[in-house]
């Protein structure tokens, strides 16, 4: 199989799973993250459809993302609701916005749209540069930086964190944004760079499989990667089998990421060193 190919299918999920990497670290789990990159997605492909110009519309994803993250953080950290429910909330949020939004500017569900391609220097695609380069990035920020350390203390021992002169609420409001960039360049690069187009709740569950690559990838970027790799390579197989003329129902090689998730978190999730306090609310002692 071409690596670029793999490198394409596997971005979105991979992505995602990175900034998901930082929000959980912090230990606040994102379970709107198939919201938000539905969101990014359409409002991607909005600006880029609209404006001819396939980068503003990326620029765009990232923004909605980052809109998207800051309501969410608001109510899970801000206000300590379950984030469960929140991130539900965002869920079923996004797709009823998305789904009237697309309607409403585009007619029926199923319209085709073509929209402009990324840019690309020397054959290579920008946003996958910036994939790649982001697995060390995290890496280094959430390993070697005095930022990273009061990061990882607020998603382990966040009132032991908060006497040692750190601010939790803080922390986990920027750990969140954060994500929200990597869920809105996602995404943007779902309809943009993937697809060329939209369709309706076009993630179809990635947000819900990043959540599991984290956990395959135990919390750490390079791993993280490697796993959303793998979620790319069987998400691309069917147009492979295609291209060498193997006849294999199409509703099984679609459903082959979702398989191989499940087992993820059925193998691999039991045991987990999770954040400790991974889920739970904050609230500061007065």
């Amino acid at each position: 199989m071409d690596l670029a190919m793999l490198l394409v299918y596997a971005a979105p999920v991979a992505m995602a799973a990175t900034g998901e990497v930082v929000g959980q670290k912090s230990g606040v789990i994102n379970i709107g993250l198939e919201g938000m990159m539905l969101i990014a997605a359409f409002f991607g492909m909005l600006v880029a459809y609209t404006t001819g110009s396939a980068g503003l519309g990326i620029a765009a994803g990232i923004a909605a993302g980052i809109g998207a993250s800051a309501v969410s953080a608001w109510f899970c950290v801000r206000l300590g609701s379950d984030q469960v429910v929140v991130g539900t909330a965002i869920n079923l949020f996004a797709i009823g916005l998305t789904g009237s939004l697309f309607r409403a500017r585009f007619g029926q569900s199923g319209t085709l749209i073509s929209l402009p391609k990324l840019p690309a220097f020397h054959g290579i695609d920008p946003v996958i540069v910036v994939m790649l380069l982001s697995i060390p990035a995290i890496w280094l920020l959430l390993s070697r930086t005095g930022w990273g350390l009061a990061v990882r203390s607020a998603g382990e021992y966040p009132k032991a964190a908060e006497a040692a002169g750190f601010q939790v609420m803080a922390l986990r409001l920027q750990a969140c944004l954060i994500g929200g960039v990597f869920a809105g360049l996602g995404g943007a690069y779902l309809s943009i760079g993937v697809a060329g187009s939209f369709a309706e709740n076009m993630t179809n569950g990635r947000g819900f499989i990043a959540i599991a690559m984290v956990t395959f990838g135990r919390w750490k970027p390079a791993f993280v990667f490697l796993a959303a790799l793998l979620i790319g390579f069987f998400d691309s197989l069917q147009y492979l089998m295609q291209a060498i003329g193997v006849q294999v129902p199409s509703q099984l090689l679609l459903a082959l990421p979702y398989v191989v998730a499940l087992l993820v978190l059925v193998l691999v999730g039991k045991g987990s060193a999770a954040p400790a306090s991974l889920g739970l609310p904050y609230r500061r002692e007065t």
